[in-house]
């Protein structure tokens, strides 16, 4: 089951199956797809500036919901590249800052939702990796790019080949994300950087996102990274929150943004 909470500019997307890990079957990657949509919507008419991705009970999400799969007619293809491939895509796509809570196992399409977004705050309890190995299965969603351009090709294929999971303090040591921190605090540590997002230039955070995602999947030099920087920067010039933070630091004030262009 998958629940939206909407409040003071943050929308919180549950993961809401606790009995199964949060393991993601056809209809649930549906769902999920349908709350990114609302969200999407509502960011575009400004009543949403952040969002958190987040898994109820022992695990953020243990990945496909393999229960009832036969193999032997199984569409891995229709499942993967038909269901969850433009699911993250759209959650990378999101026009405000994202952030996810990583705990317990975050495997497969689990460990693809945190890739598809912006910042991942980890529980030390979090097990990520690629358990694959038993199942005769390979790392999928995106995690071969991901280990890969983290941890180089002996330590991916180690990963994957021994189906040891790294720790959620090994992981962000590691640089696969942003901030590990002890279980019972992982989850108010993200809504409050979710709230702060919601309060900021959330215009130039977009820009900072769309940057980022260009020099990830068209491999920009410095001097082209530098131009893109230089455009995003003038477009900013003609937002309220531009003029509003030269206003406040010229004013010495804490500045009030809105979020519109």
């Amino acid at each position: 089951m998958i629940e939206i909470i909407l409040a003071g500019g943050v929308a919180e997307i549950v993961l809401n199956s606790p009995e199964k890990l949060n393991a993601l079957d056809e209809e649930a990657i549906s769902g999920l797809a349908g709350a990114y949509a609302e969200v999407e919507r509502r960011a575009d008419a400004g009543e949403v500036r952040a969002l958190v991705l987040r898994g109820e009970g022992r695990a953020f999400c243990a990945g496909r919901d393999i229960s009832g799969v036969d193999p032997r007619d199984d569409d891995v293809q229709g499942y993967l590249g038909g269901l969850v491939e433009p699911l993250l895509q759209r959650m990378a796509a999101v026009p405000v800052p994202t952030f996810a809570v990583a705990h317990g196992a975050c495997l497969g399409v689990g460990l693809g939702l945190l890739i598809a977004t912006d910042i991942v705050y980890v529980a030390d309890t979090a097990k990520i990796g690629s358990p694959f190995a038993n199942l005769g299965a390979t790392l999928d969603s995106g995690g071969h790019a991901l280990f890969f351009e983290r941890l180089g090709a002996h330590r991916t294929m180690d990963l994957i080949v021994t189906g040891r999971l790294m720790s959620g303090e090994e992981a962000v040591t590691a640089g696969l994300f942003s901030r590990v921190l002890p279980a019972d605090e992982v989850v108010e540590a993200t809504r409050e950087a979710a709230r702060t997002a919601a309060r900021g230039a959330t215009q130039a955070f977009v820009a900072s996102k769309r940057l980022i995602a260009s020099l990830r999947d068209d491999r920009l030099g410095l001097w082209a990274s530098m131009a893109e920087e230089n455009r995003a920067q003038a477009a900013l010039c003609d937002t309220d929150d531009y003029r509003e933070g030269f206003a406040a630091f010229q004013e010495k004030r804490k500045p009030a943004f809105t979020g519109r262009g």
